[in-house]
């Protein structure tokens, strides 16, 4: 199938521009250099760092990208006038964005403008990009809402003045895959075409999808679909389904996207849906007791993407849905010993937690496997003493005594909050034992008065294991540190 696309397909992303330009995200030089690196590493074709114009910090980051020695070509925004595109050319960059608004709604109302005096500025700024040394991708924005005829004359304009690439851009997510079938082929024609959607109303990968089918050789992407708005079409979901199917080969290193889309996440600061295709917290997770059984069996029966393929981990999670299979594994997986017998009573009891509304950690199934086989487990760690301490003229700072293999120990750390502080120390006084990191910290629960029960649930890892643990207590701090120490027991006690 996969000779329904062009040969070579490339990919732009523009999670450095378009990404950042989604509400509350500014990323610092540092962080959009470690993340064109890790773009560049992933074989990504072009890399869109910025818009050259938009500030000094903006073209200090290009900057840095432009002069990193990156084997992807470093591209940049560039609106149709000579200043942008002195900005860019200036930078480093090694081609341009050139977008020029196409439908007669931004033509009229955004620019004040003539169709033709439009087409003129498009001329003349392809004419004196090229003078600069820059390569040109000539990008018409509202492209699904302009007259085709008037945007295929423009297309066919800039071609001939010097234009290396067109994009074809659905700024506000009005395209459909029957409009794309109409539009795409002609303009595919004139010379190598890009696809650049956003997902106002989900049709984001699809239309994309659907224009590669039709005829665009790029795709412009973001990683986790950042954007505007609903955002832009997200690269790990386009790589993989040209991937699984339509069998298309693509260049892109699939084993490092999920690291890609975590640090993407973190230094963004926008959270994934838990629920997000091929990244999201749940993408690789089973509880249903006939889905976990079956994945259990053979993967393929409910997974379409082996977690491998994306550089992650299958993980079976326990709930009321759970059934003897999944329990039975991840006890395996815990180093439990369990009869028949004794399973089912497990499954028994990790039900009734299931339907109290709880969500069933390893420290959980650990517990429970712990009474139901009465084994007596003697803690690697042990806290002695712990104190927090905090104010407005204070600095927050946590000490604490532990017993870590029969060996006592103290140390103190600092942090941005008593909590922070927590667990700062607590990671510190282990770290000749293991390093054993923070991956999630969540406050899942708080109800009722200022006495209310505080449930604090961690996601820990170490040399890959990842586990989950959670702590209950009146006191914030306290419940982290009891959720932190509960894990880290459960680590430390797996069997290398």
């Amino acid at each position: 199938m996969s000779a329904l696309f062009v040969n070579n397909l490339r990919f732009l992303d523009t999670t450095l521009r378009d990404g950042e330009q989604t509400p509350g995200v500014s990323l610092n030089p540092d962080q959009k250099l470690e993340i064109a690196s890790r773009l560049s590493d992933i074989g990504v074709d072009v890399i869109e760092a910025g818009s050259a114009a938009a500030s000094d910090g903006e073209r200090h980051a290009i900057r840095i990208i432009a002069d990193a020695g990156l084997k992807a070509e470093i591209c940049t925004f560039a609106r149709a006038l000579r200043v942008d595109i002195d900005y860019a050319a200036d930078c480093g960059a090694d081609s341009i964005h050139l977008v020029v608004p196409v439908s007669d709604l931004h033509i009229a109302k955004k620019m004040r403008k003539s169709r033709a005096e439009v087409a003129a500025m498009a001329v003349d700024a392809v004419e004196y990009a090229k003078s600069r040394g820059l390569i040109v991708e000539l990008s018409g924005e509202d492209a699904s809402r302009a007259d085709q005829e008037y945007l295929r004359s423009l297309f066919l304009a800039g071609i001939d003045h010097g234009a290396d690439r067109l994009c074809f851009c659905d700024t506000v997510g009005l395209l459909t895959p029957e409009k794309v079938a109409v539009f795409i082929p002609p303009l595919a024609k004139i010379a190598p075409l890009s696809i650049h959607c956003h997902d106002d109303l989900g049709f984001a990968v699809t239309n994309t999808m659907a224009a590669l089918r039709h005829g665009a050789s790029c795709a412009h992407v973001t990683v986790n679909g950042l954007g505007e708005r609903a955002g832009n079409t997200p690269l790990e979901e386009v790589v993989m389904a040209l991937e699984v199917l339509y069998e298309y080969r693509t260049q892109i290193k699939k084993e490092q996207i999920y690291q890609l889309s975590s640090l993407v996440s973190r230094h963004t600061g926008v959270p994934l849906a838990v629920n997000k295709a091929i990244v999201g917290e749940m993408a690789f997770t089973h509880e249903s007791g006939i889905h976990a059984h079956g994945v259990i069996r053979e993967p393929s029966t409910y997974e379409s993407v082996r977690p491998e393929q994306v550089g992650r981990k299958r993980r079976i999670v326990l709930g009321k849905h759970s059934g003897s299979a999944s329990v039975e594994a991840a006890l395996q997986e815990m180093n439990y010993r369990a009869d028949e017998n004794q399973v089912k009573e497990i499954v028994k009891r990790i039900k009734q937690l299931g339907d109290d509304g709880k969500r069933v950690t390893d420290a959980d199934l650990m517990a429970v496997a712990d009474a139901v086989l009465a084994i007596e487990c003697k803690p690697i760690i042990k806290m002695l003493q712990f104190t927090a301490v905090s104010g407005s003229n204070m600095i927050p700072t946590a000490s604490v005594t532990l017993v870590v293999n029969g060996q006592e120990m103290t140390g103190a750390a600092t942090g941005d909050g008593p909590v922070d502080a927590a667990m700062e120390v607590l990671r510190k006084c282990v770290a000749d034992v293991a390093d054993i990191r923070l991956e999630e910290y969540h406050v899942n629960a708080i109800r009722g008065g200022t006495d209310a029960l505080v449930d604090v649930t961690v996601r820990l890892s170490k040399d890959g294991k990842i586990i989950t643990s959670r702590g209950a207590r009146t006191d914030i701090i306290m419940a982290s540190v009891e959720a932190m120490i509960a894990g880290m027991n459960r680590l430390l006690r797996e069997k290398t």
